[in-house]
């Protein structure tokens, strides 16, 4: 009788064990949705709100960058930057959390210069050639009364490439953020991985409107709660997006 007590207490031990360990691999699973979530504690979403509402409302030369394309993730992007620089970034139509953020002066002026030598979107952008589909891509700009747009899966003109290259590095940029945010709040243990991953996206020159990150990698390197080699990290990286390497002569 006591053996099979202690044997059936020992499965019921087990059980309770796996039980906990689903909890866990369940609240793993669902981590990538607390991305979206964490936004709330970035920055405030009353200050991405407020940021939204004073660049719809700004009288300035906008261009708006769309891209939907259904099972990437996320399937829907929208990115509106004025003429000085302050954008929006979305990944629903309905987003309550959109990310605000400033470009530098020199990549607003790149930008918008790319936008003017296509002409503000008057033109036809489709490349003739078939191409596997990438989403549908929108343009549009809007100065006053004075709006055009452009929609495009692919295109060969070199200034839409390079504009869109813009765009969706300046997405990168934002997921970036989000996905560290998210780990200081809800893992950790996973804040160095999303500053390796940060500073890969740096040393690919794909990070932009860097100086976004200086407050999150500031008050890192200052926490005892994380791992000291996440704070050196932070601290590194805050460093270099303060005092960046001389460019090279032709960038």
């Amino acid at each position: 009788m006591r053996r099979s007590s202690l044997v059936a207490r020992r499965l019921s031990l087990v059980a309770r064990r796996l039980s906990l360990g689903a909890g866990r691999s369940s609240l793993v699973a669902r981590r990538p949705s607390l991305a979206r979530l964490s936004l709330v504690a970035r920055r405030s979403s009353l200050l991405a709100l407020l940021a939204a509402t004073t660049l719809a409302a700004a009288d300035l030369p906008k261009i708006t960058y769309t891209k939907v394309f259904t099972g990437s993730t996320p399937p829907f992007v929208e990115i509106v930057v004025d003429k000085e620089g302050h954008g929006v970034y979305k990944e629903a139509t309905n987003d309550d959390n959109p990310m605000a953020f400033v470009l530098s002066p020199e990549e607003s002026a790149a930008v918008f210069e790319l936008a003017a030598k296509l002409d503000h979107f008057t033109k036809p952008l489709e490349s003739p050639i078939k191409v596997a589909f990438m989403g549908d891509k929108i343009f549009r700009w809007e100065n006053g009364s004075e709006k055009h747009e452009t929609k495009f899966n692919y295109s060969q003109v070199p200034e839409a490439q390079a504009l869109w290259d813009w765009f969706e590095r300046i997405a990168e940029t934002e997921q970036r953020y989000a996905v560290l945010e998210s780990a200081t709040h809800f893992d950790r243990l996973g804040v160095n991985q999303a500053l390796l991953e940060l500073e890969a996206t740096y040393d690919r020159k794909r990070l932009v409107a860097a100086a976004q990150f200086l407050p999150l990698l500031d008050r890192i390197a200052a926490s005892e709660h994380f791992m000291h080699m996440a704070r050196e990290r932070a601290a590194a990286l805050a460093d270099v997006i303060r005092n960046p390497p001389p460019k090279a002569k032709g960038q």
